[in-house]
């Protein structure tokens, strides 16, 4: 019977039993591989512009996916980020750091460096982090229940040696 798809925690299946031999670990070069697959394909069959509306998305799911079922979202706001950065790290996810953080106007500054998507890719001018866009706009939004607006400012692809995302807090 065909799944009509909507994504939750458990499609994630149980490692420990499909993978007892390999475990949870796997290559960056075959997760990129992946990633940067998809979005050949997807940016052929739809254009550019929603493939990198789509990504979004993608990656705002599965943050807010990361955030309820890795985070604790009962810590306040300071603890909860350290849990994150740890988390990130454990996980070989990427290195987070807030380089502003305004909570009453919910506005910050962050850096990530080794992230999965783009650390090491050749320089084209580029940034091509749309579904780290997401990612981190769908944890902010499972922690604060509210809607932010995450954009990369600074890519490895466009020639920094780390990343740069400003997030807002969506008006209205």
């Amino acid at each position: 019977m065909e799944k009509n798809y909507d994504f939750t925690w458990e499609d994630l299946g149980d490692l420990s039993i499909g993978r007892p031999n390999l475990g949870d670990q796997t290559s960056v070069t075959v997760y990129r591989l992946m990633h940067f697959t998809f979005k050949d394909v997807l940016s052929k069959e739809l254009g550019l512009e929603k493939t990198r509306k789509l990504m979004a998305a993608a990656g705002e799911l599965a943050g807010r996916e990361f955030c309820r079922h890795v985070l604790d979202t009962t810590l306040p706001f300071p603890e909860f980020i350290a849990d994150l950065k740890e988390k990130l790290i454990a996980l070989k996810v990427s290195v987070l750091r807030i380089e502003e953080a305004d909570l009453e106007a919910l506005r910050f500054t962050l850096t990530v460096s080794e992230d999965l998507d783009c650390s090491g890719l050749p320089i084209s001018g580029d940034s091509v982090c749309d579904y780290d866009e997401g990612f981190i706009a769908g944890i902010l939004n499972a922690y604060t229940g509210k809607e932010f607006s995450v954009r990369e400012i600074d890519c490895w692809a466009t020639g920094d040696r780390t990343y740069r995302f400003t997030a807002r807090l969506v008006e209205g």
